[in-house]
Formats: C-alpha cells, structure tokens, sequence
C-alpha cells in the first residue's frame, strides 16, 4: 500500500505544549481527549523518561466533543494550565462536559470569562484545526500518533507493537 502522507510530521518546537525532562527525547503526541487510547498512551509517556510535546488530532468522526476539548485545554494554556488540564481531561474521560469544564477551570484558578472567551476565539480554534491539518497530511490517520526521537511513526496498535521503546 503506497504511504499517504505529502508531508512529514514536522519536529517539536518552543511553541508546542511541552513537559519532560529538558535534555531528553522529544516525542510529539497527537491525540484526541476524547479517545481512550491516548488516556493510556498519555500516561505511559507522562512515565517515561521523554520530553514530550502534545499536539491535537481532532477527528470530526469521533463527535464535535473532541474539538470543543481541544479548544478548552488551549484556553487553559492561555492561562498558564495546559499540563493540570491535559492531565485532568485523560485522567476523568466520565467528566468531560461543560459542568464539569467549569468545575476544573475554578479548581485551577483560572479566569472563567476569559476562558469561556479564549476557547470560542478565532486565534484557539485555527491552532486546533492548523494541528489537525498538519497530523492527516502527515500521515496520522488515527489516535493516538506518536513520533519518536528517531522521526519514526507510530498510530494506535502500532505503538504497542514499537514494545513500548521511546528513544
């Protein structure tokens, strides 16, 4: 089967969302807050001795809940909150809806309005969407997409069939 992807999946930069230990391996993970198996990837990595940087691959297939998350974890990131939310959004799938949202942005002291604001703005929704683009013309077809410190892909089962090595 020929390789669908037009571009490659561009290396970590200083604007990703990033955490880890400084002088370890980047490894950028698209994923979706709404998928499972990125809950279980998110935790396997936020484990292993890796920087990693967390990019959004939001499948229109999956429902609409997907890209108002997405949007939610970049208005708590413009609050300085993106790694509580992250955590929070995996560790608690059953609470995803707005109730729940406005809870975790009040345990978090972040700004309701200007969350509520920020998660509808223009600027939170083209980055969204610029990272959606960017993961399916690389080829990311499914969540959770893990590209290691080496560039090589990994999607889905993929990643337990690469037993777990992320260097």
């Amino acid at each position: 089967m020929a390789e669908l992807t037009s571009v490659a999946l561009p290396p970590a930069v200083d604007a990703d969302h990033l955490r880890g230990p400084a002088g370890g391996p980047v490894v950028v993970f698209y994923g979706d807050f709404t998928c499972v198996r990125c809950a279980v990837e998110a935790q396997r990595l936020a484990g292993a001795p890796v920087r990693v940087a967390y990019r959004h691959l939001v499948l229109s297939a999956r429902g609409p809940r997907g890209a108002a998350l997405a949007r939610a974890a970049e208005a708590a990131a413009l609050q300085g909150a993106f790694w509580a939310f992250h955590d929070r959004l995996f560790t608690d799938q059953g609470h995803q809806d707005d109730p729940h949202l406005w809870a975790l942005c009040e345990e978090l002291g972040l700004d309701l309005e200007r969350f509520d604001r920020d998660r509808r703005s223009a600027q939170v929704t083209d980055l969204v969407a610029a990272q959606t683009r960017e993961a399916l013309r690389g080829g990311a077809a499914g969540t959770p997409t893990v590209v290691l410190a080496d560039g090589s892909v990994h999607a889905d089962a993929a990643l337990a069939a690469a037993g777990g090595g992320l260097v």
